[in-house]
């Protein structure tokens, strides 16, 4: 390695360094990047100034233009809140019935209610609160326990079989597993209430469905109404209309009768403040027109 030989070609020394015949020169840093680099360097020392900077254990070095981005947000969010509790308080005041009459307040209403939706709710009802496998349609008006505003609050707020000292209670016998009823009877009574909701029947439905409605007089009306259409006193659901929770099919249908069901919802109200269970109770009563 020879220091300080010349390049005949650009006439720089090179730094010794030689890679398969290829010498390094000696090049300098070019004039910008030593700009940029000081510049750099002076941002931060009048950022250290001027800004809180340092960690002193106990507190910090408060910098000379006193600024404290804390204390901007906590601002800002105390402005929120006074923006918001001008709306908030007449939500709070008025009735479910005046509240949705007022069009400005619903819209909101339905803005706020969408994303406590979201946040709350969507896990199990889904973001558009169309419900899946185990969980309720909510934008399909098929209530269990009542589409009033007031049962819909109700039923936020202490839950469904939650452990919540109000909750509603609801559970569906396990007609086969106990054994209340035989293989040949849940059959029977499957193409029964499969054919009260228009279901398309499975093989051999149209010989059972006499012998189910026998069935299904003797053990289920006793929630479900004589005519099917379900009890909101016991969160029965209808079983008329074409709104499953847990499946329509054949075999959804012969599961829930054979092991019965438990549905369960938590109770919010040790979660939620009484304000956001009325904005909920909005939101989910004007579904699906508080999606849109």
């Amino acid at each position: 390695m020879e220091l300080g030989k010349q390049d005949p070609v650009t006439g720089r020394t090179t730094t010794g360094h030689e890679w398969n015949g290829i010498e390094e020169l000696e090049t300098p840093i070019p004039r910008v990047v030593s700009f940029f680099l000081a510049a750099t360097i002076l941002f931060a020392v009048l950022c250290w100034v001027l800004y809180p900077t340092w960690p002193l254990g106990w507190t910090y070095t408060k910098g000379l233009l006193g600024f404290d981005q804390r204390n901007v947000v906590t601002e800002q969010v105390a402005a929120a809140d006074a923006e918001r509790s001008v709306w908030t308080a007449k939500v709070e005041q008025m009735s479910y019935a005046n509240i949705e009459a007022d069009p400005q307040l619903m819209h909101l209403v339905k803005e706020t209610g969408r994303t406590l939706f979201q946040d709350n709710c969507a896990a199990c009802h889904g973001m558009e609160a169309t419900g899946g496998p185990g969980f309720p349609n909510l934008a399909a008006k098929s209530w269990l326990w009542g589409g009033e505003p007031e049962a819909i609050e109700e039923t936020i707020r202490v839950g469904i079989n939650s452990t919540s000292e109000d909750t509603r209670v609801s559970q569906m016998p396990a007609f086969g597993r106990d054994g209340m009823l035989q293989a040949d009877q849940i059959l029977n009574v499957v193409a029964y209430v499969r054919s009260l909701s228009g279901a398309a029947p499975a093989a051999g439905d149209a010989d059972r469905t006499v012998a189910g409605k026998e069935v299904f007089e003797a053990n289920c009306s006793a929630c479900h109404g004589e005519d099917a259409k379900g009890s909101h006193d016991v969160g029965a659901p209808d079983l008329t209309d074409a709104n499953w929770i847990y499946g329509g099919s054949q075999q959804a249908v012969y599961t829930s009768v054979y092991s019965g069901r438990q549905g369960h919802m938590p109770h919010w109200d040790a979660r939620l403040s009484p304000l956001t269970v009325k904005l909920l109770t909005l939101y989910v009563h004007t579904l699906p027109e508080a999606r849109k």
